[in-house]
């Protein structure tokens, strides 16, 4: 009983960080997972898993309270669930870790881009429509490899590249469902096939599981409301003071601090 509590406040403080700025559900899910000793595919697929559920909560928020411009969402949800799908198959296969100096360097990049955006009080501009797709599936790839870059990944650039944060975080979550779904479905296909020799038995974390999806079910709803009413440029500076503390608790762990 005391694993669950644990873990359904750590969903609850997750959810409600994720759905109002736009990411770091399955960071601080991830991390927690991983500081029990849990795998990484295990503890990516345990998150993805309670994912399912508290995404699609969070995404019913912000549709009712308008925050998702659905001519974004269709291609961004498109090319999420290529690329999770993809990443999740690539997780199960390799050591995933190869790749987060990259993630780290991005993140702190577009962190201060935000950061600089919101001390010029620059006006928000329509992110492109043609770059939504290949935008998603480096995501959906990142989030599934990482157990939790959509969010940073997807967010920040569309913040950073001018887009109005208020529409970019209700449109990011929303397409997180389909991401997260397909991420799911490629772990149960991996273990069901084999193809994932060291699961270590999902089933095993099913209090953790069940304590994330209780916790954030709890939350998501209040995100929604809480992104239609917060200011642009409080919001702004929030999201990039958030994607460079993620960038710093990257790299701290990168080079052995943490």
């Amino acid at each position: 009983m005391a694993d669950f509590t644990l873990f359904a406040f750590v969903g609850f403080l997750a959810q409600i960080v994720d759905g109002a700025l736009g990411m770091a559900y399955g960071v601080i899910s991830s991390t927690v997972l991983l500081a029990f000793g849990v795998p990484p595919a295990t503890a990516s697929a345990s998150v993805h898993a309670a994912e399912v559920f508290t995404t699609a909560a969070s995404a019913g928020s912000h549709a009712v309270h308008k925050n998702v411009n659905w001519k974004l969402f269709a291609r961004l949800a498109l090319g999420g669930v290529l690329g999770g799908a993809l990443g999740a198959f690539v997780l199960t296969s390799i050591d995933g870790a190869v790749i987060k100096p990259f993630i780290t360097g991005y993140l702190a990049l577009m962190g201060a881009l935000i950061l600089y955006r919101a001390f010029r009080a620059a006006r928000p501009n329509p992110f492109p429509r043609k770059w939504a797709s290949p935008l998603g599936l480096v995501g959906g790839f990142l989030d599934a490899v990482g157990g939790g870059g959509w969010g940073p990944t997807v967010t920040s650039a569309m913040v950073g590249s001018g887009a109005d944060p208020r529409t970019s975080i209700g449109t990011v979550n929303t397409a997180e469902f389909f991401v997260t779904a397909a991420i799911s479905a490629t772990f149960l296909a991996a273990l069901l096939t084999g193809h994932w020799d060291d699961a270590e038995g999902v089933v095993a974390h099913a209090t953790a599981i069940a304590g994330l999806i209780v916790g954030g079910l709890a939350a998501a709803p209040v995100a929604g409301y809480v992104v239609k009413v917060a200011p642009v440029r409080a919001m702004t500076w929030l999201v990039g003071g958030l994607v460079l503390l993620l960038a710093s608790w990257q790299t701290a762990k990168l080079v052995g601090l943490v």
